[in-house]
């Protein structure tokens, strides 16, 4: 066994009895903790959980992989992602917690007085997190499988393991401060390397500053190898796909069952607003580096690798050519690598920049357990919402609304168990890569909770009918325009798969809104409760007994 193998093991053991230890040390023993941690985080904390909540296996291992291969057309993966959070922290967070659930589809049958609209919300939520955690089960298997050095498969049902044992045990109070955890593991893992290259190449040990210099040698480098300059935009695509790209991942952030629910976990709409705001601190630190992390890769692949003897190529190129994750090819023969000879995974440029930069056995392994880190964290997320989905809104809300707390945890416990399972088996063999599964789970999103939430907040018209039909329609849209796109080369403007949500949200929001107009208005109730969301001066209902102002000072 090689040291390389040992270090990186001791290192992800190390995490993952942390995490374990972090589970059962917060075990949830109410349904509040399972669901929404007791409402107890600080936000500054529950900021950190966001972002490890967020920054999944797509983000960390396939992001700065997806820019460097795009250039300046992968942007739209990072504006749309960080864009995102504005919209929620803005327009639906605050609101959101104000109503006082569990859940999103909890939200949609109270705020629309609908049993049906509860059970096709909970469904949307089943099938867009069930998409999403089929991407990150494949990327917590490209890791295991190269550490290992087994079988990407084997390494998947290792992840699987790994999450149902910990989601079903915590919920979210284990989640929450697991992923805090998890956070501090994947930035430092994913900043460190990144440092290190910009010292060696520009002698500047702040990458965000230094990768510009790069910018004007790389273009000369891409003008004489004759190749499409990295920073021209639109040259991989149209420029109504990166539009599409951008908005579909944006309001898919603003409608995700698993993000949304995390801001249901502080005690006030104060609170939520700042863990909108750390959010966004936090995760701009990965989002900052990935573009940089692109640049450095690139360089040292096109100044170091490229244009060597095939014979002569550093020694990192093996271990990947073995993963079948790299291929080096002579195609004209002459025995010396042509960059457009060498055909890189985008799965793979953070995994194996430590060792592009030869960085060292510790720094390999700490980028190991972060990615571990990010897989793990989002899975875990995504399995319980999947779980509240079926334990609380369909299970406890609908079909069994007399069942004790003890049967509705064991419930919660149990979705989460053969959800793992199920997501696990299809990711043994994923659809497409990690980036575009999850771009499809956010497309989903877009069509369904998107529309469905911004006017279940901001048109107190809208009623029961008219977010039944929007759901459905946006689903139905989203769904055929993917399967279309990917299967049938059918595309609108040049728009592929991974922008469907854009037709989605319009179909959506056009459905509610003529249907809402043709059928009766909401009660008076419902009416003024929608109004009563806008305003922050609301009194929260406190320990059982005294009645706070939002602020979190007594009210007279």
């Amino acid at each position: 066994m090689d040291t390389q193998f040992l270090v990186s093991l001791s290192i992800i053991l190390a995490t993952f009895a942390l995490y374990i230890g972090i589970a059962i040390y917060n075990k949830a023993k109410e349904t509040s903790e399972f669901y929404v941690a007791g409402r107890g985080v600080p936000p500054v904390f529950n900021g950190m959980a966001i972002g490890a909540d967020w920054m999944s296996a797509a983000s960390f291992i396939g992001m700065a992989g997806t820019i460097m291969l795009l250039g300046y057309d992968g942007l739209a993966y990072i504006m749309g992602w960080t864009g995102g959070y504005l919209l929620l922290t803005f327009l639906l967070a605050p609101q959101l917690r104000k109503y006082g659930r569990y859940t999103v589809p909890e939200f949609i049958g109270d705020r629309f007085d609908s049993h049906t609209a509860r059970v096709i919300a909970a469904l949307c939520t089943i099938i867009i997190s069930f998409t999403y955690s089929i991407g990150q089960l494949s990327g917590s298997g490209v890791v295991i499988g190269r550490l290992f050095e087994i079988d990407a498969k084997l390494g998947t049902m290792i992840g699987v393991v790994l999450i149902a044992f910990y989601a079903a045990f915590g919920g979210m109070k284990g989640i929450t401060w697991t992923q805090v955890a998890q956070y501090v593991i994947l930035i430092i893992a994913y900043i460190i390397p990144v440092v290190f290259m910009s010292l060696q190449i520009t002698g500047n040990p702040a990458p965000w500053l230094s990768y510009g210099e790069l910018v004007g040698k790389m273009g000369e480098l891409d003008r004489e190898l004759g190749i499409s300059e990295y920073f021209a935009p639109f040259t991989n695509g149209t420029k109504w796909q990166f539009l599409a790209l951008m908005f579909t991942l944006m309001a898919g952030t603003a409608g995700l069952p698993h993000v949304i629910v995390r801001f249901y976990t502080v005690s006030t709409m104060k609170a939520a607003r700042w863990s909108g705001a750390w959010a966004l601190l936090f995760i701009g630190l990965l989002y900052l580096s990935a573009p940089a992390y692109s640049a450095f890769s690139r360089f040292i692949l096109m100044t170091q690798v490229a244009g060597s003897k095939i014979t002569e190529l550093p020694a990192w190129t093996k271990t990947w050519v073995d993963t079948g994750k790299l291929q080096v090819a002579d195609g004209n023969g002459d025995g010396v690598l042509q960059w457009n000879e060498l055909i890189i995974s985008n799965d793979i440029v953070v995994m194996a920049t430590p060792e592009i930069a030869n960085l060292g056995m510790f720094v390999i392994g700490l980028v190991a357990a972060g990615a571990m880190a990010a897989a793990l964290s989002t899975a875990g997320g995504l399995m319980i919402a999947i779980s509240s989905a079926f334990a609380h809104d369909i299970f406890y809300r609908v079909l069994k609304p007399n069942s004790t707390e003890k049967t509705r945890l064991s419930v919660a416990r149990w979705s989460i168990v053969i959800a793992t399972l199920l997501a696990g088996l299809i990711a043994l063999n994923p659809p497409g890569a990690i980036t575009q599964i999850v771009a499809w789970a956010f497309a989903l999103a877009t069509g369904t909770f998107f529309p469905a939430l911004v006017l279940g907040v901001w048109w107190k018209r809208s009623n029961s009918q008219g977010v039944i039909a929007g759901l459905l329609v946006g689903l139905g849209v989203t769904l055929a325009y993917i399967f279309a796109a990917k299967y049938g080369g059918f595309t609108i403007l040049g728009i592929i798969d991974t922008g469907a949500g854009v037709f989605g949200a319009a179909a959506a929001f056009a459905a509610n809104i003529i249907v809402s107009l043709m059928t009766a208005a909401p009660s008076q109730k419902i009416q003024e409760e929608v109004m009563d969301l806008r305003y922050p001066e609301q009194m929260v209902y406190k320990d059982g007994e005294v009645w706070m102002n939002d602020d979190g000072s007594k009210s007279v």
